[in-house]
This record gives structure tokens, C-alpha cells and sequence, in this order.
């Protein structure tokens, strides 16, 4: 169970975000005992609304959400640490009525579920209203910022009211039993960390693919693209977790000092190399799941001008240090892709001696790390054929480590249900520090700098494919090829 005397203040409560990840999240930790009988919830929207409407319209939304989940029971001991507070977050005398509700002896925490822009008229509305005090938290949604120089910005006007301590900057990824895992993976099994470095390991591929497309979101999309939208954070932070040193402890500064160092040591992508290690790309009409769909640039709200703007990425990466010398990192994401999949996978090297009369390119070791849609983790061997007729044919074997325990209740953990448990208890090791999150900006723009300066376009691909043919060769030129379960 979480300490006791905190409460939190979500701002955004009736967005998208709230009811379909925050909530559901608050209500599983009830559910799990993990939330202090007094802890409370102020649910800050614009709209003009009364607690009990608001309490009604988000039960119907739970229930639907949460199917098998829900309970009558938690649901009842839940609604009730629920109060409605509508603040018009631009107007700084309506957040007396926050004032009013909060209790000093109490810890605040509040949760920016709203865009960034916001960010700072909220912080300095609620010091003016002294909601802030040495004990209050803040809990920042990306993006932060959409460059370097923004995302310096938000983060100074923040650091303005909240310490750096306790600023808690969300990468839901982090908070996915997987990724997590992978500390243990890497360091707790020696038999995986002796093997971790250039000496065993050819290539890692890390893919998140998703099959939907702009939804309806096409003007903001536009100004953002996929580089900002899932490289410079989700990407960045899978691969920080991957290749990072071993931190001296589990815990907070030494995780983020160690994927900080990492970050630091990946080699620019720039004018010199951009046309050899990243790819660019847009998807065009076509069909998802035998369903047709238009292209990005016939989706609502489109320009009638055409658009540069990239909805896949795929890139080349190497890590200047010396564990990862010489092994490339191969990252992709996009949208309308063929499959909705996040993984990464280690390819290890093949043997320097073969004595098996195998294919060679089935000779490769690899472990599979899933995020989505199942998460676990394989790890593909080969193994002795069960075959009298032939003596020693081999065949790939699969060692697999579900993380649906069924001796649970039978789902896995959502990834907002930890992260919301580590902010209320005050442990900030999967939040993303601010050094991260400079590091990832100071890469990414180099990247888009460099796009910018050799006039690099967007290769089309149809919706429903695996990107761009570009992205296929440049893998392929290595003599490597996507990974797919």
C-alpha cells in the first residue's frame, strides 16, 4: 500500500488520457489495496459539471472499459474519493477552489493530463493559489517540448515551482512489465550478461508498429511527425534500457545516469551519413486487416498542399563506446502498418565453426523481447530433431517466458497502473530525468537538421505494409533483414 496523507489532482480528468488509461489505472490500484483508505482525487476539467455527474458518466466508462474487471463492490469504495472541481486552468482565481479542498498537512500531487502548453499558466496558478509546497509532485505527459530549445524552455518554467526531485516525467513504455524486466534479464542472469556486448551480439532490431493512423488528428500530427512522436521518447528510452551500463544500484539516479551516458555516446546521424542510416516515409492509400483505408494525405483534416511530414521512421544506429563497437541498432516505427507490434530482438552471432550441415541463417540465436500485443520473452535455440532417420538434423526450438501468470488473476498489469503506484509512493526510477530527455532532443535534432538541409522526402508505402522499400534495403545491405514473431 502506497504512504498515506496524499492526494492527487488531475488536471485533464475528463480527456482521453484520464478515462482511458488514468482512471481505469486508480481503479485497479483500489482494486489491489495498493491505495491508502484516505487517499483522494480531485478531478480538475473546464466544463461546467457536479461531482455526481461526473462520477456517473466516468462509472459507465470504467464499466465499459474494464469488462470482466469491473466489480459493483470497488467501484462503490472508489467513487467516493472522487470530487469534481471545475477550473478554467487560464483563469488563476478559480483555482481557489482548489485551495480550498487541498489540507497542508497533506501531500499534493498533480497530474498534468493536458497538452504541454498549459504546463506552465497551471504551475503558476497554483503557486499564486499556494497549492505548492516542498512535498507537492508533478506528473508531466510528452511530449516536453518538440525540440531542445522547448523542451528547455518547459522544463525551466516548471523547475520554476517543483524541484527536480519531484518532477516525474511519463514514458508509459517504462512502466511495461517487459521493459522492466529487462533490468533483471540483463543483470541478474549472468548467463545473459556475459553475453551482452559486440563480441556475442550481431545487430538489434527494436520495432513499434502500429496499424492505426492519424485519428483524426491530422493538423497536430502534421507539425510533429513520427521522429518526435516516437523515436525521440519511446524508442530512445527502449534502447537506453537495452544498451545501457550496469547502474551500481536499482535505483533512481543510477538508472538515469547510466541511459543519460548512453544516449550521450550514440553516434549523430547527420548530413555526412543521413542518406545511408535513416529512412523517412508516409503511408498512401491502402487496406488494413482487408479493410481499405486512405492515405495520410486524405485523412480529415488534411492540407490541400502536400505534406513532408514522415509516419515511419526506420534508422541505423550505432552506440560509440566500448560494449556496442560495431553493432548496429536498427530502430523502425510507423503508422498503418501492417501488424500493431512493439519488440526487440537480439540477434546474436553465429558460431565461427559450423559442424551441423545447416542453413546458415537459421544458425542465429536470438532473443525476442515483446511489449506488444503479448508481452513476454523468447528465446529462439536450435536443438536435436527427434528423427531416427536422420543422426543429427537440428531445428529451431523456442524457450518461452509468458508474463501472463495464471496463478494471477489472469491480465497483466497495466503499464499507467505502476507508474501511478511509483509516483504515489515517491520512487522516480522509471521516469525519465531531464538530462534524458535533453540528450534524446540534442540526437533527434541533428536528425532533423539533417533532413532539412539535404531536402530529404518521404518515400511512400502503401497502409497495411512494413514501411518503404528504402527501409527493407537498408537492413538488407548488411546482409541482415527485419525480424518478424
Amino acid at each position: 500500500m502506497s504512504s498515506s496523507k496524499i492526494d492527487l489532482v488531475l488536471f485533464g480528468a475528463r480527456g482521453d488520457l484520464s478515462r482511458r488509461k488514468l482512471f481505469p489505472a486508480l481503479y485497479q490500484l483500489d482494486k489491489a489495496d495498493l491505495l491508502s483508505d484516505d487517499t483522494r482525487i480531485a478531478a480538475v476539467a473546464r466544463q461546467e459539471l457536479e461531482t455526481v455527474d461526473f462520477v456517473e458518466q466516468m462509472g459507465e466508462t470504467l464499466k465499459t472499459n474494464l469488462g470482466k474487471d469491473w466489480d459493483d463492490k470497488i467501484w462503490s469504495r472508489f467513487k467516493k474519493r472522487i470530487e469534481y472541481i471545475r477550473i478554467e486552468f487560464s483563469e488563476k482565481e478559480q483555482f481557489n477552489a482548489l485551495r480550498e479542498w487541498s489540507d497542508d498537512s497533506r501531500t499534493l500531487i498533480f497530474y498534468m493530463a493536458t497538452p504541454p502548453s498549459m504546463f506552465g499558466i497551471i504551475c503558476k496558478h497554483l503557486d499564486e493559489a499556494n497549492c505548492i509546497d516542498s512535498k507537492s509532485r508533478i506528473v508531466l505527459e510528452k511530449p516536453i517540448g518538440h525540440d531542445l530549445k522547448s523542451s528547455k524552455e518547459v522544463n525551466d518554467t516548471v523547475g520554476e515551482f517543483f524541484s527536480e526531485s519531484s518532477i516525474y516525467r511519463i514514458d508509459h513504455y517504462l512502466g511495461k512489465e517487459t521493459v522492466q524486466n529487462l533490468l533483471a534479464l540483463r543483470f541478474a542472469n549472468r548467463l545473459i550478461h556475459s553475453q551482452w556486448d559486440n563480441s556475442c551480439i550481431d545487430h538489434i532490431q527494436i520495432t513499434a508498429a502500429e496499424t492505426v493512423g492519424i485519428e483524426g488528428r491530422w493538423t497536430y500530427y502534421d507539425g510533429v511527425g513520427q521522429l518526435r512522436d516516437m523515436v525521440q521518447n519511446h524508442l530512445l528510452q527502449l534502447l537506453s534500457m537495452v544498451a545501457m551500463e550496469p547502474p551500481n544500484k536499482v535505483e533512481a539516479d543510477e538508472i538515469r545516469a547510466e541511459k543519460v551516458k548512453l544516449l550521450r555516446a550514440m553516434t549523430p546521424i547527420n548530413q555526412d551519413n543521413v542518406a545511408d542510416q535513416a529512412v523517412r516515409g508516409q503511408y498512401s492509400a491502402g487496406s488494413i486487416s482487408g479493410d481499405p483505408v486512405v492515405g495520410y494525405m486524405e485523412e480529415e483534416g488534411a492540407a490541400e498542399d502536400s505534406s513532408n511530414t514522415e509516419t515511419f521512421v526506420a534508422l541505423k544506429v550505432f552506440v560509440d563506446n566500448w560494449r556496442w563497437a560495431g553493432v548496429p541498432f536498427y530502430l523502425r516505427t510507423g503508422k498503418r502498418m501492417k501488424e500493431k507490434v512493439t519488440q526487440i530482438v537480439i540477434t546474436y552471432k553465429e558460431n565461427p565453426h559450423a559442424i551441423f550441415s545447416e542453413d546458415d541463417s537459421e544458425a542465429n540465436n536470438r532473443l525476442v523481447i515483446r511489449l506488444q500485443p503479448n508481452e513476454g520473452i523468447q528465446l529462439e535455440m536450435l536443438s536435436k530433431k527427434q528423427c531416427m532417420k536422420e543422426r543429427s538434423s537440428l531445428e529451431k526450438r523456442t524457450l518461452n517466458l509468458d508474463f501472463l501468470d495464471p496463478n494471477e488473476d489472469g491480465r497483466i498489469v497495466d503499464a499507467y497502473e505502476r507508474l501511478l503506484l511509483e509516483v504515489l509512493n515517491g520512487d522516480q526510477w522509471l521516469f525519465v530525468s531531464r538530462d534524458e530527455v535533453e540528450a534524446s532532443w540534442q540526437w533527434c535534432d541533428d536528425l532533423l537538421q539533417a533532413w532539412d538541409d539535404k531536402k530529404v522526402g518521404t518515400k511512400s508505402y502503401s497502409a497495411g505494409s512494413w514501411g518503404p522499400a528504402k527501409s527493407e534495403s537498408l537492413i538488407e545491405k548488411d546482409g541482415r533483414s527485419w525480424y518478424l514473431v
